[in-house]
């Protein structure tokens, strides 16, 4: 039987994840596949560019080397831009008009940065001028990183993850970080507006300056960026902008091959598009009127089209997915799932706000079930709470036991509480792991997949390898002191 051509266009996080779903499933037997990537090198962890800003080497992020597609039979063509599909031909058309022949086709072109057009931000060109960045690839980074100067002002623009993110390292790297934020509170898409004050609070306290409810209108200075201007007429010095203004599905490919659009490319159940032997997945694709930013639900969309394009289930369908976000910003613990906001006059909602320590908890509950949870700084009881709302559980007959106690968990549910959401990897898996031999951090993420999605739940898992990994053994013929 001859092999199908699958043709995948875009090497990022929902391709990564699909190749591992399609290798897993045996797909090398019916599918000659192909990436067309247009950055160079192999695919890499977009949730982890602020260590690359950070200064840590650009490998530590990458997920698929170029060895790996070699190795799995994945062909791979880097620093390629894929112009539109030929659906009637069935042909990928890249630039300069070369043509690829395909079977399938999947579209995993993920999201590009929404840049606002500020007056002074680009060069008679068209170019963002110097000291002027957006924050969304591995270039990016590098270049920010190399413009920074410790002592220099930087503006970030934006209070979501991104922003938050990149505005922490350059406080780290001892720039002058200022962040400006449309709305009334950061991160309003997964806080409500109390959860905003307070990461506020906890983000000013390391040092860098919060400006909500204002808008950048233009960007100051002649030959070099030297200030923002606000639209309360105030000028902020500035030696360098980020824009992370947040960012808007990527539909280029799909709009030129004559694909449905909305926000996104238009998507059933099983991730194909209106046009027979294309489908979509990742931040690119819209699923029931819904567009997916966050690590879990892509890895659910990835392991359904494997199925289906493998035939290891033919009955699998994506029916959407419960939000569930779990993260680091700017060193501060966040977790968000659900609806944060009570929906009917019947919900109920429980909240625990300290305004010393600046933490906020807080549940939306419906006929004794979760609808919703956020948690700012204190983030204890959130683990036993995700597994009630996965499940739709009820709670107990008093909530705020599970509030204040941290989820009241005995052993047995300790170690069935979940640690990788992205990848459902429970503190049980973890400890297996570490029993088979796994006895490092990098094994056991390895061997269960844990920290490999979003990566904020590495450090616990860090000190779970910490505490059951066995130690190692001093070398023969060293003397260890006692005490």
């Amino acid at each position: 039987m001859r092999r199908k051509d699958l043709v995948v266009v875009g090497n990022g996080m929902a391709t990564c994840r699909l190749l591992d779903e399609l290798v897993s499933r045996g797909a090398r037997d019916r599918y000659n596949i192909t990436v067309f990537g247009e950055e160079p090198g192999g695919a890499y962890s977009r949730v982890l560019l602020s260590k690359v800003l950070a200064g840590e080497a650009p490998d530590s992020i990458v997920t698929k080397p170029p060895a790996w597609y070699e190795r799995n039979g994945v062909k791979l063509v880097s620093g390629a831009s894929v112009e539109r599909l030929d659906t009637a031909a069935r042909m990928v058309v890249t630039e300069g008009a070369a043509a690829h022949r395909y079977d399938v086709a999947v579209i995993a072109t993920g999201s590009r940065p929404l840049v606002p057009p500020l007056e002074g931000m680009t060069t008679a060109e068209g170019d963002l001028r110097p000291g002027v960045f957006v924050y969304r690839t591995m270039d990016d980074c590098l270049r920010m990183r190399g413009h920074a100067r410790a002592g220099d002002n930087a503006i970030v623009v934006g209070g979501g993850l991104l922003g938050l993110e990149a505005a922490k390292v350059l406080s780290d790297m001892g720039l002058h970080v200022t962040v400006i934020h449309v709305a009334k509170g950061l991160m309003n898409a997964q806080l409500d507006q109390m959860g905003g004050d307070m990461l506020e609070q906890q983000i000013e306290r390391c040092g860098i300056f919060v400006r909500t409810g204002r808008t950048v209108e233009a960007i100051c200075g002649d030959e070099v960026v030297e200030g923002i201007r606000l639209d309360d007429g105030s000028v902020l010095p500035a030696d360098m902008v980020i824009l992370a203004c947040g960012v808007r599905p990527r539909v280029d490919v799909a709009r030129a091959s004559g694909l449905p659009i909305n926000k996104g490319i238009v998507v059933n159940d099983t991730m194909a598009t209106q046009v027979p032997g294309v489908y979509a997945i990742g931040e690119c694709a819209e699923h029931r009127g819904k567009l997916y930013g966050i690590v879990t639900p892509i890895w659910e969309q990835a392991a359904v089209l494997a199925d289906l394009l493998t035939g290891a289930n033919p009955q699998a369908r994506y029916r959407g997915s419960k939000l569930y976000s779990r993260l680091k910003v700017a060193g501060v613990d966040v977790t968000s799932m659900g609806s944060v906001e009570p929906e009917l006059e019947s919900d109920e909602v429980l909240q625990i706000v300290e305004t010393r320590k600046c933490t906020y908890r807080k549940l939306v509950l419906r006929d004794g079930r979760l609808l919703g949870a956020m948690f700012v700084g204190n983030t204890a009881a959130s683990a036993a709470l995700v597994q009630l709302f996965d499940r739709n559980d009820p709670l107990p007959a008093d909530p705020l036991e599970v509030l204040c106690a941290g989820g009241g968990a005995g052993a047995a549910a300790q170690s069935e509480r979940m640690i990788c959401n992205c990848n459902k990897v429970s503190e049980s898996a973890l400890r297996e792991a570490i029993q088979g031999g796994a006895c490092t951090l990098e094994a056991v993420c390895a061997a269960t997949k844990a920290g490999t999605g979003c990566g904020s739940c590495r450090s616990e898992v860090a000190q779970i390898v910490a505490r059951h990994a066995p130690a190692e053994e001093p070398p023969a013929g060293r003397i260890v002191a006692a005490g």
